[in-house]
């Protein structure tokens, strides 16, 4: 198994990151079998193409939601990587579980008569 699941679509919020904003996360890196997909397709033509990064952000974006990692873009680079027989890659991870607000504890109604 490469990924640790597939699916189809985002489980978590939108975030609203700009490519400017994902610039300024830094890369870390991150097994491959610890991603969750999610997108359940591949085009065959993007992944053999060299030059499928020229435009875009070197290091696939990770959203880290409900202590999961979710492969939001970069998908065909990821399985570049495992092609290779390589069991890491170089990502910027968005922590929503860091950014999200802190869950209050719930305090225990008063008993009206």
């Amino acid at each position: 198994m490469i990924f640790k699941a597939v699916r189809e679509g985002k489980p978590y919020p939108d975030h609203g990151f700009s490519s400017r904003d994902w610039a300024n996360v830094p890369p870390r890196s991150v097994r491959l079998d610890q991603l969750i997909t999610i997108k359940r397709e591949l085009a065959l033509d993007k992944l053999l193409d060299e030059d499928s990064t020229f435009y875009g952000d070197l290091f696939p974006h990770v959203v880290q939601w409900d202590g999961e990692l979710f492969l939001e873009d970069g998908l065909h680079r990821a399985v570049r990587a495992a092609l290779q027989q390589r069991q890491q890659l170089h990502v910027r991870v968005l922590d929503l579980d860091e950014l999200r607000p802190p869950k209050r504890p719930s305090r225990p109604r008063p008993e009206t008569p």
